[in-house]
């Protein structure tokens, strides 16, 4: 179950492109508010340092206050510079306490599975998953124990144990993990030719060799004998 947290933001001017650069270099960041059951969205900015607080707090839920409202709201969208991986926007999403909510969930992998242990490969084709629920009932991730797959085994988004308060989204065939079996390494062709062994089909030229070299020393004789 999650708590709330309260973020600090500030509105923003978005005609204002000065001022946008201004923010980046006082250490802040751009976002957008938005919600269900408005189709105003409300520009804003917030500090690097109270995003770090905000990704340390064990919550998904937060607080904001937006002109003169208090509005609950949920990370929609975050994204990173493609280099330094630093967040350089953000989407929060407005929610009421008491509709559902469509949320992604972070996979928690928990174990070994014994098809490693037996020298397979572990494939993860899945890293959230998206459940319905009331926002206040939203986990900070969900566990799935990988021990009892086998080589050949997968593990799909319907194999989940979910509590009765979440209702799964993504398609229950969806796989989340899966156990292969290892690539073997190719060895190269030997061939036997004349009794002598040739690697990817290419055949020996020493008797071959042999006979020119005879040919060759028939025609001296003969050109030293005219």
């Amino acid at each position: 179950m999650s708590n709330e947290f309260s973020l600090i933001v500030e509105k923003r001017d978005l005609k204002n492109k000065s001022g946008r650069k201004k923010m980046f270099r006082e250490g802040n960041v751009p976002g957008i508010y938005y919600s269900h059951d408005s189709k105003e969205s409300i520009p804003f900015s917030i500090s690097k340092s109270e995003l770090l607080k905000a990704q340390r707090a064990e919550t998904q839920i937060y607080n904001i206050s937006v002109g003169s409202k208090k509005r609950n709201v949920l990370f929609k969208s975050v994204q990173y510079h493609p280099v330094t991986d630093e967040i350089i926007h953000i989407d929060l999403y407005g929610i009421k306490m008491d509709q559902m909510v469509s949320v992604s969930v972070t996979i928690n992998i928990n174990g070994t599975a014994k098809g490693v242990v037996a020298g397979g490969v572990l494939v993860q084709g899945l890293n959230e998953l998206e459940i319905e629920c009331l926002p206040m009932n939203i986990p900070q991730s969900l566990d799935v124990d990988i021990s009892d797959l086998d080589i050949g085994d997968s593990f799909r988004a319907g194999d989940i144990d979910l509590d009765e308060n979440l209702t799964l989204k993504t398609a229950e065939d969806q796989i989340i993990m899966s156990v292969t079996q290892a690539a073997k390494e190719e060895e190269p062709e030997v061939e036997e030719v004349d009794g002598e062994a040739t690697e990817d089909g290419e055949e020996t030229s020493s008797s071959e060799d042999s006979d020119s070299g005879a040919d060759s020393a028939d025609k001296g004789e003969t050109q030293s004998e005219e």
